[in-house]
């Protein structure tokens, strides 16, 4: 009898898998023709469709926990390197490169764009830096004393909080970039698209393995990418009003992912003794990036 209903379960859950793909791909062809119903600039389309693209990766990344509660941990280990490969990539191609070129572009020597670039970083930083306190200084009833019963523990929303925090900065290098009609925004995009993937199962897994149930567990995921499409226009639509801007948003976006990889996602590959694994899908993730924005872009 217990054989019979794991096998029905398991049943059910695939259906549901299958089901959130054809979703998925639907909701990805409606948004896609309802974009250019609404008559954006172009340059603010393209942020809003890059950033929508990011989004869709968390989602997709997030299916497999309807059909699998728990993922090997070397396996995670390795994706989360591969995303933080991904996202120093981006880092240093996407937006440290072009933003210097743009800072020069407006006038000032290299000097005078390195300073401005470094400072813009720094800030970035620091900023993404406070957001962090404020998530983690949060108090266990603000997170959980909502929430119906088995209770999440704390430490478990203030992780995926953390990473819903660091999607935004993602999204504002996307909307820069868009924004700022650079080459390279389209794989900008798709690049971050692919470290999205791991994150949206990461949270997903995290919160089935702590007691919620998988639907609600994939909902959550899938919409922890929703802050990217936001962040992307409105870093986008602010580009557009001042190109001075440019290099200094692509420092800010620069300085955050700096700290985002540096501070949460390389630590996170490693705390289970990972660490050779998670060091490879880091050089493949920044391999794979470089080649997106050099020779693709």
């Amino acid at each position: 009898m217990g054989t019979e209903t794991l096998a029905i379960g398991s049943g059910r859950m695939f259906r549901y898998a299958v089901g959130s793909l054809l979703l998925l791909a639907g909701m990805t062809l409606l948004v896609a023709h309802g974009l250019q119903w609404l008559n954006l600039e172009p340059k603010l389309l393209r942020a809003l469709q890059g950033g929508a693209i990011c989004a869709l990766g968390t989602a997709l990344g997030a299916v497999p926990v309807l059909v699998i509660r728990r993922m090997p941990q070397a396996l995670s280990d390795t994706l989360l390197g591969f995303g933080a490969g991904v996202m120093l990539a981006a880092t240093a191609f996407s937006l440290i490169v072009p933003g210097i070129a743009a800072a020069e572009s407006l006038g000032l020597t290299p000097w005078a764009a390195s300073g401005l670039i470094c400072f813009g970083i720094l800030l970035g930083a620091f900023g993404l830096y406070l957001v962090d306190r404020r998530v983690s200084g949060a108090s266990p009833e603000m997170l959980v004393g909502t929430l119906e019963q088995p209770v999440i523990p704390p430490r478990i929303w203030l992780f995926v909080f953390a990473i819903i925090a660091h999607n935004i900065p993602e999204g504002m290098a996307v909307g820069v970039s868009a924004g700022g009609g650079m080459a390279d925004a389209d794989s900008l995009a798709m690049g971050i698209a692919l470290q999205d993937v791991p994150e949206g199962l990461v949270i997903a897994l995290v919160l089935a393995g702590a007691g919620m149930s998988r639907v609600r567990a994939f909902l959550i995921g899938a919409a922890s990418g929703l802050v990217e499409p936001v962040f992307a226009l409105l870093c986008a639509w602010l580009v557009s009003l001042a190109q001075v801007l440019l290099p200094l948003g692509l420092a800010l976006a620069a300085g955050a992912m700096l700290l985002v990889v540096t501070h949460e996602v390389i630590p996170e590959s490693r705390r289970h003794g990972h660490d050779k694994l998670a060091s490879l899908g880091l050089l493949i993730g920044f391999c794979l990036m470089m080649v997106m924005d050099t020779a693709l872009g």
